[in-house]
Parts: C-alpha cells; sequence; structure tokens
C-alpha cells in the first residue's frame, strides 16, 4: 500500500506544529521541569478527577437502577450536580495544563489521543444525558428502575469515563511512542510525521 494514500497525514503536521510551537514557550519547558509545581498540578488533576468522578459514578448508578432506588433521581442529581460539575471544571483546566508541560509527547501519543476521542463522546453522552433528565416529567423520578434509555445513557458514560481513565493512566507508558520501531499505520496514528516521512 503507498504510503501517500493517508491523506490524514495533513492533520498529524498540523498537530504537531501546534505541538511544538507551544513546547518552544519558555512556560512549557519551565513546567515540566518545575520540581513542586508540575506534581501539584498533577495531583490536582487525579483529585478533581475522583470528585468528578465519584459524583457522576453515584448519579449513573441509581440512573441504572442499581443504588439509591429508594431516593428520588432528580434529587440525586440535584445534590450532586454541583461539586460534580466544579471538579470536572478544574479537572479539565489543569489537563490542559499539564498537556501545556509536555505538548510534543501527548500529541504523539495513541493513548492520548484515544483519550480526547473518548472524552468528546463522553461529553456528548454527557449534554444529552443531562438534557433528558431536565426535560423528563415526574413519572419516572421515583421509580427503583429509570427508563431504558436513561439507562442506556448510564451505562454509556460509565463505559466512556472508564476508558478516559485507562487511556489517561496508559499516556505514561512508551509502548507506541514515535522513538519505536512500529508499523506504519501505528506511525499514522500516533502522529509520528518524522518518522513516516523517512519510511516514505
Amino acid at each position: 500500500m503507498p504510503h501517500e494514500d493517508w491523506g490524514a497525514n495533513v492533520l498529524n503536521e498540523l498537530l504537531l506544529e501546534l505541538a511544538r510551537w507551544l513546547d518552544a514557550m519558555p512556560w512549557s519547558s519551565q513546567l515540566h521541569e518545575s520540581y513542586y509545581m508540575y506534581p501539584w498540578i498533577e495531583s490536582t488533576h487525579v483529585l478533581t478527577l475522583m470528585v468528578f468522578l465519584g459524583m457522576l459514578c453515584v448519579i449513573d448508578l441509581r440512573m441504572l437502577g442499581l443504588a439509591f432506588t429508594s431516593v428520588p433521581a432528580s434529587k440525586i442529581a440535584e445534590r450532586l450536580d454541583t461539586p460534580m460539575m466544579i471538579g470536572f471544571a478544574v479537572m479539565v483546566i489543569t489537563g490542559f495544563i499539564l498537556y501545556f508541560a509536555i505538548p510534543i509527547r501527548s500529541t504523539q501519543s495513541i493513548w492520548f489521543r484515544i483519550k480526547v476521542v473518548l472524552l468528546i463522546a463522553a461529553g456528548i453522552n454527557a449534554f444529552l444525558f443531562r438534557a433528558k433528565m431536565q426535560a423528563a416529567d415526574g413519572s419516572w423520578d421515583n421509580d427503583p428502575k429509570p427508563p431504558k434509555r436513561i439507562r442506556i445513557g448510564a451505562g454509556l458514560s460509565l463505559t466512556l469515563w472508564a476508558g478516559v481513565v485507562i487511556t489517561g493512566r496508559t499516556i505514561a507508558y512508551d509502548w507506541y511512542d514515535c522513538h519505536k520501531e512500529l508499523p506504519y499505520f501505528m506511525y499514522w496514528l500516533a502522529g509520528c510525521v518524522d518518522e513516516m516521512a523517512a519510511l516514505n
């Protein structure tokens, strides 16, 4: 298969150019090499992720009809929504900062790319899920087992966020980093522009 057939190389090149531009900024290197700041930001990212996922899991388990079935669904969602969204906001902000500290390796990480796709999918699902929750009448609020469409959304939410956590953890490993000897397709997935150019 001719390597030139991969039309998405342009996107990989644009992403790498953006990453190199960020990496050239003094603050990026200073943050990455910081003895205290980077660990603090990373710890904050993980802790707020735990807060967010803790609230989310309670809500999703209620919407699946697997826990807290005696409590109205709207009451659980209402009480946990604020701390969940605060945790989410801080998690996203610290996540962007962590990317800024190591932009090139993150951009060329298969796990990071999968994580971003799962985050987008989880965000879309959460938006639709919240819309259904807010539009719902009181017909099932006290039911131990919510309607099927709500259970599907909750199950999908847990699955997607589990994927986000797993891929986020595996970013630390270099199994498929660009410096490894990989098939061309894996270089393309990871955005290893220089390695693809060498093969061409």
